[in-house]
């Protein structure tokens, strides 16, 4: 697949995006070759969501970004209140109801070399627009995906639960998924053990239990996996974060993945192999139902 032919996506011309205290045309929302963004991958983001204009879980999302940062010892040149005000100024300038947010915070500009010593001030965008991440007849049907050859970044070099600006070991994984006709794959961590999708965190159902990787197995901290763990209690459905194998995967009842972007799309096939009935599953179906509920209540 030729991927810079394929790429015919461009952002709306009338996108109004935050940038650096002000609220500008997508036009003129650039920053510099020099970015430590741009360079390295230096910098950290959020995913998140708005339903009827009241944005789902800003604080948790917000919370993440500041832990992201700190971890790489990079500071946000914005407080937890000005970046919420930002974000709903966002939505407002492009009167985005149900929308996706997507909030960055760089290094900074800074010159042909490691050291962030040289940078200036950390630069923070914002983008608040629409996004289909997945064909809704999948939340109908449900998904195939397959397993990734690409392992997980070891949790001793970058961190999964940091959501940095690089990427590009989920992208190297995203491109075996779309090489094989799927949109996910599932990655395994250094030791062998599900980790999590390319995007998505990712759960099982075996036996009336829905079963999960530990944070500890290289997964992100997801905001959506959280809410999603809440209603699971809620409905007194057995939990078990734990390991889980390519073996878990392939004799589970149930599968389906959680993200900020995804919400919860269900899995009925991997590697090949249908899960369960090959159908989505009825607990998947019940999560899917409470989440969709939560997402309009929760304020």
């Amino acid at each position: 697949m030729n991927f810079a032919q394929t790429n015919q996506f461009a952002p709306k011309q009338s996108l109004k995006v935050f940038l650096d205290g002000r609220i500008v045309p997508v036009a003129e929302a650039k920053i510099s070759v020099f970015d430590h963004g741009l360079l390295y991958g230096d910098g950290v983001f959020e995913g998140i969501r708005s339903y009827g204009g009241r944005v789902f879980r800003l604080e948790q999302h917000l919370k993440r970004l500041e832990d992201s940062a700190r971890a790489i010892r990079l500071e946000i040149p914005m407080s937890r209140e000005e970046l919420t005000t930002a974000v709903y100024d966002t939505l407002k300038a492009n009167n985005v109801q149900d929308g996706y947010i997507r909030l960055v915070v760089t290094r900074g500009v800074g010159y042909l070399g490691l050291s962030p010593q040289r940078t200036s001030c950390p630069s923070v965008f914002i983008i608040a627009d629409q996004i289909e991440l997945y064909p809704r007849e999948m939340y109908e049907r449900g998904m195939a995906i397959i397993s990734s050859s690409v392992v997980r970044n070891h949790p001793n070099a970058v961190s999964p639960r940091i959501k940095s600006l690089n990427y590009l070991n989920n992208i190297l994984a995203k491109i075996e998924a779309l090489d094989a006709g799927v949109h996910e794959a599932v990655m395994y961590n250094h030791l062998g053990f599900v980790a999590e999708c390319t995007g998505d965190n990712i759960f099982l159902v075996r036996k009336g239990t829905v079963l999960t990787p530990t944070l500890a197995g290289g997964n992100l901290e997801g905001v959506t996996r959280e809410a999603v763990i809440e209603l699971i209690r809620r409905r007194n459905i057995p939990l078990s974060e734990t390991d889980l194998t390519r073996h878990d995967m392939y004799v589970a009842d149930e599968c389906f993945l959680t993200g900020s972007a995804a919400e919860i799309v269900p899995v009925t096939q991997i590697d090949g192999r249908p899960i369960g009935t090959g159908k989505p599953g009825p607990i998947t179906g019940q999560l899917m139902a409470d989440f969709h509920e939560l997402v309009r209540q929760e304020k």
